[in-house]
């Protein structure tokens, strides 16, 4: 149902404002209300890349504060608010947790929004990522309420958190009258976080529905006294139908009874956006979903959401008549200029912390024989993968020795590309570790995330549908089309989970559909894309037994085959990355370095054709990713020209 506001002449004579949710007399004097909104910050707080070891002017909340400021003073009446993912994903974050602490030092990231005088924020699922009492201490330190409503204590309907807040805010219309109004802020979180930081949450909380637990919350706001309600969703936007327990329920939200507004994220994407021109639910234009307005910030504070409502007051009540969502940025991709300078009293803030993690980083671990870039993980076999699961290998070679009942079972490993140009939003995005001297920043870089290493046992056939289930990352080649076709399938798969699996070897037929989508959800049982599969040179028999080295996230996520609780043999403490930085010491001490080098186990199976193919993909532009591509392509590839989103394009022939 559209809910975009009309105006019909009533039955005494006067416009009224009607819509599926709202009627009343029109107002004389109109109130705008504006929400500026923050999501996936992920404590990429400085304009400054650690990785890199050098400024930015892409990313870093010191810039996004300038954007607040300057958005607060256009508004004679705002809110500010964040949407989650706050705490974790920069080595800001690791350095927080690791040092920081433990020496009893307020969290960065709160501190830089208490400084900026946030007026709500709600969770994400990555705040989970260090364990509850990490997160109830970050809690604590915020000045302004943290609501969540969907996260339950154990065996009840009981909150775990603050479900919403309701805050008295002073407004003044057009008039220059004062007014109260009250907001209300709700929060949501995704309900798989039960799945992915299933050691911290499992036997403490249990999660609900996203939009079961807004029908339940927003009639008890209302009662409790809310004139507007602001729902901040931690999920992304999804056209499928509903069902309960959606990771991505944004868009749904949209048809609960008195929810005004829509704060969402999680998927790093933005919105508005001509990306969802096509969304029958979505008006690009004026950034409403089924005339709610909604809007979602991209990632690492890039953007600010700024939401306008009209408000007016009818009968003692507040009612929102209008309302618009736009999106700022604080680059300009389009001229590559910044459009907003660093915050002084951001930056100012957070230069001790600064300082602390490029010094963290820059702890030496060892050294590599070998380069280690990115640029073409999703096409080949490759050493930014290869050296990670060289080291969970080890790791677990070594684990097993105390467990007799796992003796003699085949170890293998399972690593994805983390950086390999985002979700094709960012053509920078690369891992870029370069041969010689190698520190904890480096080890930061080849594995973004806390994971902690989990061992899966695995039949044979279980193992091959884990890398059909891989191979959805390509879409389907036609062999008799001399055309341009597009090799990645950016839309429906996410490089995260295109696991490359060591230990065995095998290829792709990717002139046959794939059997899995995006969610690996089976959609094409008859065709089959890994073919031959092997180990230690003979295929791989579908009776036999093989334990896989993967992360939390993986195993315990029920989503690929061979994954989940049945097939959970050995849950290490310690995180993937902190085994990849030990990996890289010991094998230094012991042979002076560590050799990533590619062993070449996967590629895509040669094609036959009779026509000359015309297949594109897409990588870095860098120089130095073409002279990495002209030494390290195991296929013939060709650069034709840069694409509209500043991606290089290349010609692959898989016929050789």
């Amino acid at each position: 149902m559209d809910r975009r506001h009309f105006l019909k002449l009533g039955a005494a004579g006067i416009l009224v404002l009607t819509t599926g949710r709202y009627a009343s007399a029109v107002a004389k004097n109109p109130t705008t209300l504006r929400i500026i909104a923050t999501t996936d910050v992920h404590s990429f707080l400085t304009d400054f890349d650690y990785y890199k070891d050098a400024p930015t002017e892409k990313f870093g909340f010191a810039r996004t504060a300038t954007l607040i400021d300057q958005a607060r003073k256009e508004a004679v009446n705002s809110v500010l608010v964040d949407n989650g993912d706050l705490i974790q994903g920069n080595p800001i974050a690791d350095y927080q947790y690791a040092i920081g602490y433990k020496e009893g030092k307020e969290n960065p990231a709160i501190a830089a929004l208490n400084e900026m005088n946030y007026d709500a924020g709600t969770l994400g699922n990555h705040e989970f990522n260090y364990g509850l009492k990490y997160l109830d201490d970050c809690i604590k330190q915020a000045q302004f309420p943290i609501v969540n409503a969907n996260v339950v204590k154990i065996g009840s309907e009981e909150p775990m958190f603050k479900p919403y807040f309701i805050q008295k805010k002073e407004v003044i219309d057009e008039k220059g009258v004062k007014n109260i109004v009250n907001i209300g802020y709700v929060g949501f979180v995704p309900p798989q976080i039960m799945v992915w930081d299933k050691a911290n949450l499992d036997g403490k909380v249990e999660t609900r529905d996203i939009v079961k637990t807004a029908k339940k919350y927003v009639p008890m706001m209302k009662k409790a006294g809310a004139d507007i309600i602001i729902a901040l969703a931690h999920t992304g936007p999804s056209d499928e139908p509903y069902h309960e327990g959606a990771e991505n329920s944004a868009f749904y939200l949209a048809d609960v009874k008195g929810i005004d507004a829509v704060i969402f994220g999680h998927s790093h994407r933005l919105f508005p956006n001509k990306e969802f021109i096509k969304s029958p639910n979505a008006n690009v234009e004026k950034g409403t979903v089924k005339g709610i307005p909604e809007s979602m910030a991209g990632y690492w504070g890039n953007n600010i959401s700024v939401v306008d409502l009209t408000i007016v007051k009818e009968n003692g009540k507040w009612i929102v008549t209008d309302g618009k969502a736009v999106l700022r940025p604080i680059y300009d991709g389009a001229s590559k200029t910044a459009t907003v300078k660093s915050h002084p009293k951001i930056t100012a803030l957070l230069q001790p912390v600064h300082e602390a993690t490029r010094n963290f980083v820059a702890q030496p671990i060892g050294n590599a024989t070998d380069n280690m870039y990115s640029y073409l993980a999703l096409v080949q076999d490759d050493p930014t993968i290869q050296i990670v699961n060289q080291a969970q290998k080890a790791y677990v070679e070594q684990a097993v020795k105390a467990m007799p009942h796992l003796a003699g079972i085949p170890i293998l490993s399972a690593g994805a590309p983390f950086k390999a140009g985002g979700r094709k939003n960012d053509p920078t995005s690369y891992t870029e570790v370069d041969k010689g001297k190698l520190t904890f920043r480096n080890a930061a870089d080849l594995y973004l995330y806390p994971n902690t290493l989990v061992v899966v046992k695995v039949s044979g056939a279980e193992l091959k549908e884990w890398l059909e289930c891989s191979a959805g990352m390509f879409k389907q080649i036609d062999p008799n089309t001399d055309k341009p076709q597009s090799l990645l399938d950016w839309e429906e798969f996410r490089t995260y989970n295109f696991d490359v699996i060591d230990g065995v070897n095998y290829q792709f037929d990717i002139t046959k559909p794939p059997r899995y989508n995006g969610e690996c959800k089976m959609i094409n049982p008859q065709t089959e894309r890994v073919v031959n599969l092997t180990y230690q040179g003979k295929p791989v028999d579908p009776k036999a037994e093989f334990l896989i080295a993967t992360n939390n996230y993986r195993a315990y996520g029920n989503k690929f085959p061979g994954t989940g609780d049945s097939h959970i043999v050995f849950a290490a403490p310690d995180e993937n990355r902190q085994i990849l930085a030990n990996y890289i010491s010991e094998q230094s001490k012991i042979n002076g370095h560590v050799n990533p080098k590619s062993d070449k186990n996967w590629r895509l199976a040669k094609i036959n054709s009779k026509v000359k193919l015309n297949i594109l993909f897409e990588t870095s532009p860098s120089d130095k990713a073409k002279a990495f591509i002209k030494e390290n392509a195991q296929y013939p590839m060709e650069f034709t020209a840069n694409d509209e989103l500043g991606f290089a394009l290349y010609r692959i022939d898989l016929t050789k």
